[in-house]
């Protein structure tokens, strides 16, 4: 018995092209992708470098104005920890009949007696005196100046800070000596201070021996020249009222203190105290400064536009200067697809440039304004990849038309272009 021939399988192929696999379009893997899609802006330098800078200055703009305005609430609030946030203050508001109300003199006294305050002190405005350089000076050109009666523990009260010289202490606070606010001493020109400098006050000669730095917390102390408060009633015709007083108290306790502090301060008229927290002033200061930093966003947003309507603008001229590239990718095998796919890349990568350009621009500026300043340096991770993020999506929109554009171009159209 023989064994059965096996018979070759059949060729299922004849008939066909040898490999109809071949004639597949090849698939762009994302470095292809890369390099096609950088071949427009290689080739036209300048102009990408224009679209992208467009870009780059809307990003540039919005991380700068982030990073600044993040850099000095830094600032602020590394300032309010050295300073401290537990500072109040009381002040005679106005009477019933709008007159000015008036402190009694036992303020002081009483508002210590509260149980979690730990410092007190005070300043008394000296009424009618006026300060002048010295005695050729006008009595209309008073500067704007006042004198204020003083206690020594006010500077540590208040945390503010001497220039030059010294404070007043229990020695030379009962005799004429004065330091000056930081706007005082600019208005009457003295700016070093030595034995023989002195100011007149209501015709009293005082001599100047300390000079304070802007007081952020008690900033009406700038425009002032303090005088010890024993003097001030001997001399200058002081009675003795506070007009603002100064409490540090247990941060803890700071909402109890304020609501017993003025009915403390003045028993007998409670609503004639107003209470205040001088680090709430800030906090709004601070707050309108953000309303600022909003509108410079705004501003930095439009930019932003301005350089995406550039990149789209870049994209369309591309399509039509390339005419007859994309016609002749269309006749050697690209599909509408890879088309499409070189544009769009191209777009983005143009939108990339510009983002990342305006990131490190941005972040440059909020450094060197933040270093110029004295600020901590804060450059917010989110305001940077959110600009670049944007700028993407931003990227991407430009270039889609031009892209779809592109892709519909058939090759014997885009050849028989001139």
């Amino acid at each position: 018995m023989t064994s059965p021939t096996l018979l070759p399988e059949p060729d299922v192929t004849q008939g066909r092209p040898a490999d109809a696999r071949d004639l597949r379009p090849a698939r762009l893997g994302p470095r292809d992708v890369v390099k096609v899609g950088a071949v427009g802006l290689r080739t036209r330098p300048m102009r990408a470098f224009l679209s992208a800078l467009g870009i780059a200055i809307g990003i540039a703009a919005m991380v700068a104005v982030v990073g600044i305005s993040s850099s000095s609430r830094a600032e602020l609030d590394r300032t309010l920890s050295a300073l401290g946030t537990n500072l109040l203050t009381v002040a005679p508001g106005s009477t019933l009949t709008g007159e000015a109300a008036q402190l009694p003199l036992e303020a002081e006294a009483m508002v210590s007696r509260i149980g979690p305050v730990t410092s007190v002190s005070a300043v008394g405005e000296i009424a009618e005196a006026k300060v002048y350089r010295n005695d050729k000076i006008a009595k209309a050109e008073t500067g704007g100046l006042v004198a204020l009666a003083a206690r020594t523990d006010l500077r540590e009260t208040v945390a503010a800070e001497l220039r030059t010289g010294s404070w007043l202490n229990d020695a030379t606070s009962t005799y004429p000596a004065a330091v000056l606010g930081a706007t005082a001493a600019e208005r009457l020109g003295i700016g070093r201070i030595g034995p023989e400098t002195q100011i007149l006050i209501d015709g009293r000669w005082f001599t100047v021996v300390g000079i304070l730095e802007e007081a952020p917390l008690a900033p009406e102390l700038d425009s002032a020249v303090l005088v010890g408060w024993p003097v001030a009633r001997t001399e200058l015709g002081f009675d003795g009222h506070p007009t603002t007083i100064y409490t540090r108290s247990e941060e803890s306790a700071i909402p109890a203190v304020r609501d017993v502090l003025g009915p403390t301060a003045s028993p007998e008229t409670p609503n004639e105290a107003e209470v205040s927290r001088p680090s709430d002033a800030l906090a709004a200061q601070q707050a309108a400064g953000e309303a600022f930093t909003g509108l410079l966003l705004g501003l930095g947003a439009v930019a932003l536009l301005v350089g995406g309507v550039g990149v789209a603008n870049t994209m369309v001229i591309s399509v039509l200067e390339r005419r007859a590239e994309i016609g002749l990718r269309r006749s050697l095998g690209a599909t509408r697809g890879q088309v499409r796919t070189q544009f769009l890349a191209e777009s983005l990568l143009l939108s990339a440039l510009g983002g990342l350009g305006g990131a490190v621009l941005g972040s440059a500026v909020t450094v060197g304004y933040a270093v110029y300043q004295g600020w901590p340096s804060v450059v917010p991770p989110w305001a940077v990849f959110g600009g670049v993020g944007a700028t993407l999506a931003i990227g991407a929109l430009a270039g889609l038309y031009p892209a779809v554009r592109a892709s519909r171009l058939s090759p014997t159209e885009a050849l028989a272009t001139p």
